[in-house]
């Protein structure tokens, strides 16, 4: 029977959540709701980090539509016995299921994100608990790597602390530390006793080359220590809608990992309780058959090199524009994302002038442009940097 109170704001058609405050759209969402609604025929949309054709239009691999055709049945994940693995809802579900789990059973509960990030890191480990603190990562006069500020920063991070690390294709930046940094960090955070938690959700499009894009991440694993590994398949495998994910957690025995996959099931349970098997089973079967594996690698190669010709076409462009400024910056970057440096008013007048839409902080997602577009966000960028100061 429900209570006289209940009943009393049901009869007056009040809501049960009346008092629950309005939160604003994530920006990045309030960017592409504002593009939708432009009725231009030039609008530019160059927010959402997508994979789009020349065209504009999704890019959904071959491959991925032959194996929804073809699979049938689930096909069992490869088990690695020190690492303890689950299917979460993409990169940001492996996110929040590893940051709950920090919070439940890990002695630290402080976490280091690069400054700047993924707008949406700060909120998963925010929303349980943790301390967010940040670690210098983009250098604004170089467009390049603070390295020395990143070192400087973890060094006051307190033993044990968590490091958030983008395994490559830095979001928002494009800017990706080398091979022997990489190197230089893992051993300064063993040393310090921090544990890196990996956010890997470009792997492929940064070189085209899968391996090549896993090295970071390869050198935490391989020496023996802790690790968190938040894998997406959403972008490299254009599987975005399907919401493919999922956390590694790489452990010292096949005894503890056994222990910790019982914990991240716990964790699932009140939340997904069970992930969606359509996405998975197409990425599994990928995986596991050479053939359709090697025609992967190979979109990958395709779309990687339209990525990196994109990058040329435009800073081409806006050289041959006579655009004031040095933008070779977005040649160096890599990626799916470049930060351009273009000021928060800068990208309000291209928007209402030139209807490109874009995140404020002048990130642009480069697999928004084609070459047909290209010559239409220079004319938006030249006007943008030489009327608006």
């Amino acid at each position: 029977m429900e209570s006289p109170e209940f009943c009393s704001d049901s009869q007056n058609g009040e809501s049960a959540f009346a008092d629950v405050p309005f939160a604003p759209e994530p920006l990045v969402y309030a960017v592409m709701a504002a593009f939708r609604e432009d009725p231009s025929p030039l609008k530019l949309n160059l927010g959402i980090g997508v994979y789009r054709t020349e065209e504009g239009k999704p890019f959904v691999l071959d491959v991925v539509r032959r194996v929804e055709q073809l699979l049938v049945n689930d096909l069992p994940a490869i088990k690695e016995n020190r690492v303890a693995t689950v299917q979460c809802v993409a990169g940001c579900g492996s996110l929040r299921v590893g940051a709950e789990f920090l919070a439940k059973h890990y002695h630290q509960k402080t976490v280091y994100i690069p400054k700047p990030t993924y707008s949406n890191h700060p909120n998963f480990f925010s929303s349980v608990g943790l301390v967010v603190k940040t670690y210098r990562y983009y250098d604004l006069a170089t467009h390049g790597l603070d390295f020395q500020g990143l070192l400087e920063d973890l060094s006051f991070a307190p033993p044990g602390s968590i490091v958030l690390l983008q395994a490559c294709g830095h979001n928002p930046t494009g800017v990706d530390p080398t091979i022997q940094e990489w190197e230089q960090i893992r051993q300064f955070i063993r040393s310090k006793g921090l544990l890196p938690f990996f956010d890997s959700a470009y792997q492929g499009l940064v070189s085209g080359n899968l391996d090549a894009d896993a090295q970071s991440v390869r050198l935490f694993v391989t020496d023996g220590g802790e690790s968190l590994i938040a894998q997406s398949y959403s972008k490299n495998m254009g599987l975005y809608g399907e919401r493919v994910g999922a956390l590694l957690i790489v452990c010292k025995t096949a005894e503890v990992a056994i222990e910790v996959e019982s914990q991240l099931k716990l964790v699932i349970r009140p939340m997904y309780s069970n992930p969606p098997i359509h996405g998975a089973s197409m990425v599994t079967a990928i995986l596991k058959d050479r053939e359709m594996y090697n025609e992967w690698t190979s979109d990958l190669k395709k779309m990687n090199d339209r990525l990196i010709n994109i990058r040329q076409k435009l800073v081409n462009t806006l050289r041959d524009k006579g655009t004031p400024g040095d933008w070779s910056h977005i040649i160096r970057q890599v990626g799916m994302y470049s930060l351009s440096g273009l000021s928060q008013d800068q990208i309000a007048f291209m928007t209402k002038e030139y209807h490109v839409y874009m995140s404020s902080d002048g990130r642009i997602s480069m697999a928004g442009l084609s070459s047909r577009t290209v010559p239409h966000l220079v004319e938006a960028i030249h006007a943008a940097v030489t009327r608006v100061i």
